[in-house]
This record gives structure tokens, C-alpha cells and sequence, in this order.
């Protein structure tokens, strides 16, 4: 469990740093800082997902919430100002923050007077729920909350003055309290946004329209984005609580009804226990890879595909929707490892209708405009999805013969050439990629016309996918019975095998990151050249192995990531900050992964052997879930120490490789994983 008390609470450095995250299962969510002050625009309570999992739609932005006791009020939120103010104070008063699984629990604390405040979401549903329980004490207590307002894009800022209905009706669903319903008209002539519902349990309720400006965002500003936002409150909230009793509001996008909030608080409970034991933990498994199984469910997601719900992945929270590469990469821990084999399958079909001109879409974009397919290598980790996923289902599946199809119409688009110039050169077997202008890899900042790092031609880890793609299609055709199959794949990845080994070794220890390039071979320094080692069908011979890893352990590993520049090479950024550009300068070039961990903890398993030592990686992940996005691991790392976090703070391929090497390790104790270094056929 994650618990801190007034050691974090009482700082507001330190509780403004630490972010919770609640999720809906459509795209939706609602997340803040443990001090309640919002620092990014996309902090709230109700973000509702209008097409699932994209039109990410801000309603519900936070509740100005104060306690009287006595007759006497105290802040129970806290509010930055552009006038460069805190007020008021109320993380003052926070006693103690915990995660009751992925709920967040605050207690507050005045006096005798105990307050505790829940906050969650209905599992497929755009409805968060929020409650005060007075928990002990034996003062008069009164609530007063005014929820603060807007719809928008939560890409967007707010400028206030447009038009709000707030219409109230008492009663409601509950058989009691209240009901506010709002109509925003954020564009001038519009004929109004969807309206959406605010239900509250007890006491008195009324509406207003009343503008609040000028709220300050730090967290923008520090990432060099607009920092200034307004809000409307909606309403006034006030109740008296005997101990006890509970204040309970629910806001919700959905036209129909939501469970009374002790139903809903059960039934999320009871989800959250079962996806527990669906995941079938090892019983001395850490608290901290329990956690991990919960933050995996928040990055699965529903997709309508032809009318039908399908399954995909969000590729991090707050402002990224889903993307094929980080699904195919997050697929194996996020759901096989947490005994969700249905679910991978359903994000493996979902994607396969995709599928166009060989490729795999880079992204789906959050407006839910067309996917867009400027990616060389969410393809090949489609391979490697599949590949984990049929090791799960067995050979007999009947999906099975599916998703080979779909796999030979792939490589068979890559032979004869697809778009942005990626193809299979026929003098060695091995796979180009790239055009000017383009990122076609992971490393894929581009900002305006300007390509960080464009690594136009051979890319290292593209060849090592390639070879793993050609061995899984082989392996799954003698699966299959398809014999013929098996030989020409096999022939194929042999002479990959041949090539990539006459081909990207460095002098200097090392595999190249990327060959044939406009200005020949770069023998950059990038943890990129780990895949060779570290996918299940490795190319390299032993000694390169240990020395690739070596390398790798020596320039680029950190606490929880891998650097993508070692510190000597003359483009490293050691910090992760500053404006977009400064930003986008960094994001490749020295600032550390977390997902990239995944791949050198097999890598170093693989080499040496030594499972206690590539789990101590993984430890320090272990204290990041304290920090940061509580209870989940953050996108990115500096590359100098002490290692800040930063970037997205939930990334799904960072929990999910961090899961699939723990496990990995369980399986594998004391021995090396199988295929052995020396294989050279998809049996061994």
C-alpha cells in the first residue's frame, strides 16, 4: 500500500510532486496533486472520454471544498494563483494520503475532527464519484463545496465569460438530495455542449454561474505552456454530517443513472480484488508488483471497432491516447502477465483491422481523427505480441491461423517495399527505413521540420525485430503445418542473422546504432543495440553478448531507466527540462526510460546468469511508486542524478516491461532463459 503522512503532506513542494490517478477502462479519468492545487491542465475530476478512448472532454475541474466546526471554517483544498499566491492552505490540514488499491484516500485531519475523502470511477462508465465520511470526532460539522467548472479538450486551456446553464432539480435518482445539471457554451453561437450531471446525496443545494480567474498551473509553466486557466462554479454544496455520514457527489457524462456511491465504491472494490486474483501473484509476491498489476488495468482500454467493443492501450497519462507501438511493447505485461490472455487477444484483433500496407498505425489521434502510420517499428513488436500471446494461448487456438495470415501479408509488404521508404534490402536481408523529414523509431521527436534523431537507414534494434519477426512467423507456421513456410522464414532469418553480425559490430565493443546511413555508420552510444541481446531469438554470440550488456550497465543504466545517450557523446542533455524545444532536444539524447529497463534485465539475465543481480534494476522501481504518479511508474527519467522524474506520470510500457521482467525472473530462477544464445532455428 502506498501511505505517507504529514512528512509529505505537510510540504507542499512535496505533495504538489506527487500525483494520483484514477481511470475509467474507456479513456477517461480524473487525477490531481495529494495537496489538491491543480499544476497541469489536465488535472481534474471529470475527464470524460466522448469517443472512446479519444474526445478526452474536461468537465469537472476540482471542488472548493471548506469544513466548519463549530462555526468555524477550514479549507479542505488549496489553489495556486497567477498572481504568484497559495490560497488557501488546506494541504495543511491533510493528516495522512493513502491508495486503498488504486483508490486515493485523503484524511484530514483538524483538531478531533477526522475527515475521510475517496475518489473513484465506475469501471466503463464517464462517472467519478467523490465522498466525505466524518469519521471521528464529536464537533457540529458542516460541508460546504462548490465544484468548479468547465468543457473543453483537456489538451486545452480555458478562457472564461462564456455562457453556462446550471439547471437544479431536488431529488433525483438517489430518491434524494440533489441533481445540477450543466450546459456549457464555450464557442459563441454554439447551440451547447453535452450536458452533463452533478448528483449530490444530502443537504442543500444552489445553483450559480459565478467565474473564477486567473488559477495558476506550475506545472505548465515549468514545461515553458500557458500557465493561466479560469473555472466556473457551478453551484453551492452544503450539508451538516453527523459521525458517520458521508457526503457523496457523483459527476457524470452518462445520460443514464449511477449506482447509489456505496454500491459503486463496492463494486470497484470488488473489481479491484478480482483483477488481483485474475493475475494469480506468486504468494511472496512484493506489495510493489501487486500495485503494478492495478496500474496495469488503467491503460486497458475499449475501442469501437466496426460497432463491436474492442481492446487497445493508452500510452501514458495524461496526454497520450493510444499508439500501436507502445501497445505491441506493453501488451505482454499489462495483460499476460496479469492473466488477461482475453484482452490480448482482443488488442491483437483490433489492431490486425489496421493493419494497411503491411503496416501497424503509429497512433490513434485523441480527436479520433484517422489512425496515422508513420512508424518503422510498432510493426515488428506486433510479432513479438503475438509471439508472447501464442507462448500463453498454445498452438492450438483457433485465432491462431488469423494472425498468421495478417503476419505473412506483413513481411510480405516489407519484401517488396511500403511506405517512408521501409524495405527489405535485397543485397543483405536486412530491413531499411527512413526518408528526410521523417522518425519512423521509438526516437521519434520531431519538432516543426526538425527530426532529433531521424537514424535513417539500419536501424540496430529494426534488425534485430526484423530477424525475431522472421523467426516467430517460421516458428508459427510449423505450428501450423505449413512447411514450406518454415523453410523460407528460417532461410530468411538466417541470412539477417549472418548480415547483422558481419555488420554492426563496432570497434570500439558494441553494436552500431544504425548502418547505411546518409553519412555512413553512427557508432552512437544507445541502449537501442540491447534488443539484439534480449529478444527472445538473440543474434548474437556470447562474448558480444556480455559485452554489449556490459557497456550498456557501465554508460547507460540508472535508478529506474536507461539513459538513450551515454553522458560522454557530444549531443547528451543530463536534464529533461525547459520549454518544448529544450524538452525535445533532451527526449532521445540522454534522458532515461523506464521501459527500457525491461529489455536490459533480460539482457543481463541472458549473459550472466544472475537473477538476484538484474533484479536489483528493478528495486529502485519499487520506491519510485511512492513518487511522482502514486502507485504507477512514470515515461522518463533525467539522465543526470538524482535521477527526477518526468515526462508522463503512468506509461504503460514502463509498468508493463517492469511487470513482464519481474515475472520473467520468476520463471526463470537460477538458469538461463530459453532460447539459449547459440540458437539458430525458432525450436531451440
Amino acid at each position: 500500500m502506498i501511505r505517507f503522512g504529514r512528512e509529505i503532506t505537510g510540504s507542499l513542494e512535496a505533495s504538489l510532486r506527487r500525483e494520483w490517478l484514477v481511470t475509467n477502462g474507456i479513456g477517461g479519468y480524473a487525477m490531481g496533486t495529494v495537496a489538491g492545487a491543480r499544476t497541469r491542465r489536465y488535472h481534474s475530476l471529470l475527464t470524460a472520454s466522448l469517443q472512446p478512448p479519444t474526445r478526452r472532454t474536461v468537465m469537472v475541474a476540482s471542488l472548493d471544498t471548506w469544513i466548519e466546526i463549530n462555526g468555524r471554517r477550514y479549507p479542505l483544498v488549496t489553489h495556486e494563483w497567477a498572481a504568484g499566491v497559495v490560497l488557501p492552505d488546506g494541504y495543511r490540514h491533510l493528516e495522512h494520503f493513502e491508495l486503498d488499491g488504486s483508490i486515493p484516500v485523503f484524511t484530514w485531519a483538524l483538531g478531533d475532527v477526522q475527515i475521510v475523502q475517496r475518489i473513484w470511477m465506475a469501471h466503463g462508465h464517464n462517472t467519478t464519484y467523490v465522498t466525505f465520511t466524518y469519521q471521528r470526532g464529536c464537533a457540529d460539522v458542516r460541508l460546504v463545496t462548490k465544484p468548479l467548472c468547465t468543457f473543453r479538450d483537456h489538451h486545452h486551456l480555458t478562457r472564461g465569460g462564456f455562457a453556462v446553464d446550471v439547471r437544479h432539480d431536488a431529488g433525483g435518482p438517489w430518491g434524494e438530495g440533489h441533481t445540477l445539471t450543466i450546459t456549457a457554451r464555450p464557442e459563441r453561437g454554439s447551440p451547447g455542449a453535452r450536458p452533463y450531471r452533478i448528483l449530490v446525496n444530502r443537504g442543500t443545494a444552489y445553483a450559480e454561474t459565478e467565474w473564477w480567474w486567473n488559477f495558476h498551473l506550475s506545472a505548465e509553466k515549468a514545461r515553458g505552456e500557458e500557465d493561466q486557466e479560469d473555472l466556473f462554479a457551478a453551484a453551492t454544496i452544503s450539508t451538516g454530517l453527523e459521525l458517520g455520514e458521508t457526503l457523496a457527489l457523483a459527476l457524470t457524462a452518462d445520460d443514464g443513472d449511477p449506482l447509489p456511491w456505496d454500491q459503486a465504491l463496492q463494486a470497484e472494490q470488488a473489481r479491484q480484488r478480482a483483477l488481483l486474483e485474475q493475475a494469480a501473484l506468486p504468494v511472496d509476491a512484493p506489495d510493489w508488483i501487486e500495485q503494478l498489476v492495478l496500474a496495469a488495468d488503467q491503460f486497458i482500454v475499449t475501442r469501437d471497432i466496426g460497432g463491436e467493443d474492442g481492446k487497445s492501450i493508452i500510452a501514458g497519462y495524461p496526454w497520450f491516447s493510444d499508439w500501436g507501438r507502445d501497445t505491441m511493447i506493453a501488451l505482454p505485461g499489462l495483460t499476460l502477465v496479469t492473466g488477461r490472455a482475453d484482452d490480448a487477444l482482443s488488442i491483437l484483433r483490433t489492431y490486425a483491422r489496421y493493419v494497411d500496407q503491411g503496416m501497424l498505425p503509429n497512433r490513434f489521434p485523441d480527436e479520433g481523427a484517422a489512425p496515422e502510420y508513420n512508424t518503422v517499428d510498432a510493426t515488428p513488436w506486433y510479432f513479438q505480441a503475438i509471439y508472447a500471446w501464442y507462448r500463453a494461448a498454445g498452438a492450438d487456438h483457433p485465432a491462431l491461423p488469423e494472425l498468421y495470415g495478417v503476419l505473412v501479408e506483413i513481411v510480405d509488404w516489407h519484401i517488396r517495399g511500403t511506405r517512408f521508404n521501409i524495405v527489405r534490402d535485397p543485397a543483405d536481408g536486412l530491413l531499411f527505413a527512413g526518408e528526410p523529414g521523417t522518425q519512423l523509431t521509438w526516437m521519434d521527436v520531431k519538432a516543426n521540420t526538425w527530426v532529433a534523431t531521424p537514424r535513417i537507414g539500419k536501424p540496430v534494434e529494426i534488425n534485430a525485430l526484423w530477424h525475431g519477426a522472421l523467426r516467430v512467423l517460421a516458428e508459427l507456421a510449423g505450428a501450423l503445418g505449413y512447411g514450406e513456410d518454415v523453410e523460407r522464414y528460417t532461410r530468411m532469418a538466417d541470412e539477417v542473422r549472418e548480415r547483422f553480425n558481419a555488420r554492426y559490430w563496432y570497434t570500439g565493443g558494441y553494436l552500431y546504432d544504425v548502418i547505411d546511413g546518409p553519412d555512413g555508420d553512427d557508432p552512437t552510444l544507445r541502449p537501442n543495440q540491447l534488443f539484439a541481446v534480449a529478444l527472445p531469438f538473440p543474434l548474437l554470440d556470447l562474448d558480444r553478448a556480455r559485452d554489449v550488456v556490459t557497456i550498456c550497465a557501465r554508460e547507460l543504466a540508472v535508478s529506474c531507466g536507461l539513459r538513450t545517450l551515454a553522458p560522454d557523446e557530444t549531443d547528451y542533455h543530463g536534464h529533461y527540462t525547459g520549454d518544448r524545444l529544450q524538452r525535445d532536444s533532451a527526449y532521445h539524447q540522454g534522458t532515461a526510460w523506464a521501459w527500457l529497463l525491461g529489455g536490459f534485465v533480460d539482457a543481463h539475465l541472458r549473459v550472466f546468469n544472475d537473477p538476484e543481480t538484474a533484479l536489483s534494476y528493478l528495486r529502485p522501481l519499487a520506491d519510485h511508486l511512492a513518487d511522482y504518479g502514486l502507485g504507477t511508474i512514470g515515461e522518463i527519467f533525467d539522465g543526470d542524478p538524482p535521477h527526477t522524474p518526468r515526462g508522463c506520470i503512468a506509461q504503460a510500457w514502463s509498468v508493463a516491461e517492469a511487470l513482464r521482467a519481474w515475472h520473467a525472473l520468476q520463471q526463470q530462477p537460477g538458469s538461463v532463459p530459453q532460447p539459449t544464445l547459440a540458437a539458430r532455428t525458432t525450436t531451440g
